[in-house]
């Protein structure tokens, strides 16, 4: 019980159910509405003099600092942010000074801690005006480090983040984690388009439709789940050693030797014009395909910038469209070459 009434009381400790959701977002179940309610919460046993510890209300950012804050007796202040990220709603204005404001207002912080001092994480920088934070609400803002991991370091040390707490990395487990729901989004249009080109195969070929759809047909879906595999899967996991700065021509670096390994696996060389065609076909449209989705990762990226995605995807999106279709053409035309 607080003078503002009944907190609800939290534990470090993920429950089955939490590991599960955490799980499910990751592959885009549910992504959306995995929110808790605004508000404050107790983790442990506060008391007036407890930290507050600033949250976005997207479960699994909420489920993250109360894990990594376990062994800590801390206030949690979440606010409202549409069940988006604290760096992404930083972006978006959610996670931002007028909802803080509001929410310090909402819950009656004032009269439960004896302090004015809140702990908000470093990404949320982008939203938050601090000094206009302290202006309105009487409480000062304190960055605390970028990951949540650090805040029983940084608490010890009297709120004093070192160098090293400050510096947002992008290890390879970070980026392994992003992939499955890129492969999610990306599968909701590639798979149905690899049974289309399969069935395409096999309904125009001039042969039969099974010879159709054995031979040209399962090169195309090969060539299609390879093009996802090294835009989605590889482009990511390699990224720091990738030549260039743009997210389009590192998918080529690694769309363009999948494809030929792929499809030289399949095919061999060529020995026909019709095999010339298909080869040349996939590997233009497989590498395009490898290069767009190379491209929707700058989104999870902390390499980008806005101004940056948008002069690269000023340029590398028609000319993806225009390969794809060129390759597209090149396998349709190779269908009808005996």
């Amino acid at each position: 019980m607080t003078p503002v009434g009944p907190v609800p009381r939290l534990s470090a400790t993920w429950s089955r159910p939490d590991r599960l959701g955490a799980v499910k977002v990751r592959w885009g179940a549910g992504r959306m509405d995995y929110q808790v309610l605004p508000g404050l919460y107790a983790l442990g046993n506060p008391e007036a003099a407890s930290p507050v510890l600033v949250s976005a209300n997207y479960k699994l950012s909420f489920d993250r600092l109360r894990r990594a804050a376990a062994g800590l007796d801390a206030w949690i202040l979440v606010l409202d942010t549409d069940g988006i990220n604290v760096w992404c709603a930083a972006g978006k204005g959610t996670f931002g000074t007028k909802e803080l404001v509001g929410r310090i207002a909402a819950t009656g912080l004032a009269a439960v801690v004896d302090h004015r001092r809140l702990i908000l994480p470093q990404l949320a920088a982008p939203g938050v005006a601090g000094h206009l934070v302290a202006q309105r609400s009487g409480f000062e803002v304190v960055w605390g480090p970028v990951m949540a991991e650090d805040l029983p370091a940084f608490l010890a040390a009297g709120s004093v983040a070192t160098p090293e707490m400050r510096r947002k990395r992008f290890p390879l487990r970070e980026r392994a984690a992003l992939i499955p729901v890129e492969l999610v989004n990306a599968g909701k249009v590639i798979l149905p388009a690899a049974l289309g080109v399969l069935l395409l195969a096999g309904v125009v070929h001039p042969q039969t439709f099974a010879a159709g759809l054995l031979g040209p047909g399962v090169t195309g879906v090969l060539a299609i789940l390879s093009g996802l595999v090294a835009g989605a899967v590889l482009t990511p996991l390699l990224l720091p050693w990738l030549p260039g700065r743009a997210f389009a021509a590192k998918g080529v670096v690694v769309g363009l030797p999948v494809l030929l390994a792929v499809l030289m696996l399949r095919i061999g060389v060529p020995k026909t014009l019709a095999e010339e065609l298909e080869l040349a076909g996939w590997m233009l449209a497989g590498t395009a395909l490898a290069a767009f989705l190379a491209m929707n990762f700058t989104g999870s990226s902390t390499y980008t910038s806005l101004s940056g995605v948008r002069r690269e995807m000023r340029y590398a999106v028609p000319a993806e469209i225009a390969v794809g279709v060129v390759g597209i053409a090149l396998w349709a035309s190779s269908l009808w070459v005996i």
